[in-house]
């Protein structure tokens, strides 16, 4: 048996992304001490981390992908999650990196080269809008993906800073322009990893997915023929784009189990995209034993 995940089928894109931000990273790199631009080393350096995030999604979809076990029944769909933990904590190491590096550049203000800034911060935008345009579709059903997507995203708005810094620089003279584009891109790079770090908690610790409502579950629940209450109802997410389920269902004595289940697996899969669900069936005086065994 083989569990596939939603990132699975956006390997290929994530490999090419993986490529163009590679190669990036070493052009901007270079020119970055060639240039003495700390905007251009903070871009750098969040390309990196972009090159490691995009390595590990590729690694993690392509363990993701493989079959189940007797000891792991879901496969090693968790990866995706984990990964993402570890991806938006190298976000959140390089914005610390590039934001005390600025401070000192404030009162240090360096000469920079900044028509190489520019034209490196063109080939930059060039890549990184490439690369979004490969991974827009996937990412939104994947959190490994969009994790991917999101640094991508802001490395294009960070190459967008970068050259407006140039522009800036070449037109005024101003030094601090190029510092100033540094402490844009770590206002770019906090609020999205905050967000995509909260929503892979809540898959680590078995939250309610969200767009799920238990209270609109648990009423399409008891509404299908034969049910006649639902409790010990829980919803979680195993990785991104598969959720699953279990419910203890009160049914009528007089209901055919196998047609309650069809109906039961019936009303998940087509209202609320839940394929994995485990229900057991109790008649009313089983509940009864089970509330005063747990009062």
């Amino acid at each position: 048996m083989h569990t596939h995940s939603a990132a699975a089928t956006a390997r290929p894109r994530l490999v090419i992304a993986l490529v163009l931000s590679a190669t990036v990273f070493v052009v901007e790199a270079v020119a970055a001490a060639f240039a003495s631009s700390l905007a251009l080393f903070a871009e750098a350096f969040h390309v990196l981390i972009d090159v490691v995030a995009l390595a590990i999604a590729v690694v993690a979809v392509w363990l993701a992908a493989r079959p189940t076990s007797e000891r792991r029944t879901f496969g090693m769909l968790r990866l995706e999650i984990l990964a993402t933990v570890l991806n938006t904590g190298l976000l959140f190491l390089v914005a610390s990196v590039v934001l005390v590096e600025g401070v000192r550049r404030l009162s240090e203000a360096s000469e920079v080269a900044s028509g190489v800034v520019l034209a490196v911060a063109a080939v930059g935008l060039a890549s990184n809008a490439i690369s979004i345009a490969l991974l827009r579709e996937a990412q939104s059903a994947s959190l490994t993906v969009r994790a991917a997507y999101l640094e991508v995203l802001s490395d294009l708005l960070g190459s967008g800073a970068v050259a407006v810094s140039a522009i800036v620089t070449l037109a005024t003279g101003l030094r601090n322009a190029d510092t100033v584009a540094a402490f844009a891109i770590v206002a770019l790079i906090v609020p999205r990893g905050w967000r995509l770090l909260r929503e892979a908690l809540d898959v680590l610790l078995e939250a309610t997915p969200r767009g799920v409502d238990l209270d609109v579950l648990r009423t399409h629940i008891r509404g299908c023929a034969g049910v006649t209450d639902v409790h010990d109802l829980h919803v979680w997410t195993i990785t991104s784009g598969l959720n699953v389920v279990s419910a203890h269902v009160v049914v009528d004595r007089h209901a055919d189990p196998a047609a309650v289940l069809d109906s039961l697996g019936g009303c998940l899969a087509g209202d609320f995209d839940i394929e994995h669900s485990t229900f057991q069936l109790e008649s009313e005086d089983r509940q009864r034993i089970e509330r005063s065994a747990h009062p």
